[in-house]
């Protein structure tokens, strides 16, 4: 009798690992959808357009370094990451006051977002470049489509937010940030 309830033993632990292992993700947190109303923040590999009017020589491209500076000319590294393009502006301004110039007037725009990457279960696994709009489906387009044992319901997406790391399962017409990770896991059947 003890050797016919074994196999029934074995059967019964793979189901509850099988279950468990279904229930290990789960939606994605809040915070995942309500980082989308706010103002875009930069971090390292964004590169911004700095405009100081009137000095032509201050205005170029500068990229956010893996510190969270920008380098800037006369005041040298400006801290950048998690802040917003207009608290760029009033940093930049503040350090230009300090005996640079007398009222400089700075504009700074985001020139390129950092990249994202799509895993998986997708014809070209790589990094990708972010434009605004972007949503799962079309990044998924961008690496080549799904494979043939794609799940195409939905995947996972690794986000930073504000320093934290989360992941999270998302629907495919979700939209994405910059800085993203998609991952097209296998489905089951």
């Amino acid at each position: 009798m003890k050797s016919s309830l074994l196999p029934l033993c074995h059967a019964l632990l793979a189901a509850m690992l099988v279950v468990s292992g279904c229930s290990s993700y789960r939606p994605a947190p809040a915070a995942f959808h309500e980082v989308l109303d706010q103002p875009y923040r930069l971090g390292a590999g964004d590169r911004i357009r700095v405009t100081v009017f009137e000095q032509d020589g201050l205005t170029n491209t500068y990229s956010v370094d893996q510190s969270g500076y920008i380098s800037f000319p006369l005041v040298g590294g400006v801290p950048a990451r998690g802040s917003t393009a207009q608290e760029v502006e009033k940093a930049l301004a503040a350090k230009l006051r300090q005996g640079y110039l007398r009222d400089p007037d700075v504009s700074v725009e985001i020139d390129r977002y950092r990249p994202i990457f799509v895993m998986g279960e997708v014809g070209a696994a790589g990094q990708y470049s972010y434009v605004p709009g972007l949503t799962v489906q079309k990044a998924v387009a961008m690496a080549g489509g799904y494979s043939a044992r794609a799940n195409q319901g939905n995947v996972d997406i690794t986000r930073d937010i504000n320093g934290k790391v989360m992941t999270g399962r998302v629907l495919t017409t979700d939209p994405l940030l910059p800085g993203d990770t998609i991952y097209v896991r296998e489905r089951l059947f």
